[in-house]
């Protein structure tokens, strides 16, 4: 059986793409039977993985912006 998967990167959740992730990295630490199969696997998995990173950064946005949106109210225009 093989990791890899027809499925678009960019249209994959984190879970998927960083379990999708996981089974790539297995596959190759078994050893693949070609080389070409072997970067097809590794190609993949540098897609993968930035875009677990893509939605990390997209997470950490929100977050930032959630906490300043609480530092405002906290702290009324006008005061320090």
């Amino acid at each position: 059986m093989s990791a890899l998967n027809d499925t678009p990167v960019d249209t994959l959740s984190f879970e998927a793409a960083r379990d999708e992730l996981v089974t790539v990295v297995a596959e190759l630490e078994q050893g693949s039977p070609t080389l070409e199969h072997s970067l097809a696997l590794w190609e993949r998995g540098e897609a993968l993985a930035a875009r677990c990173e893509e939605w990390l950064l997209g997470a950490k946005r929100r977050l930032d912006a959630a906490r300043a949106a609480a530092s405002d109210v906290e702290t009324p225009a006008g005061e320090s």
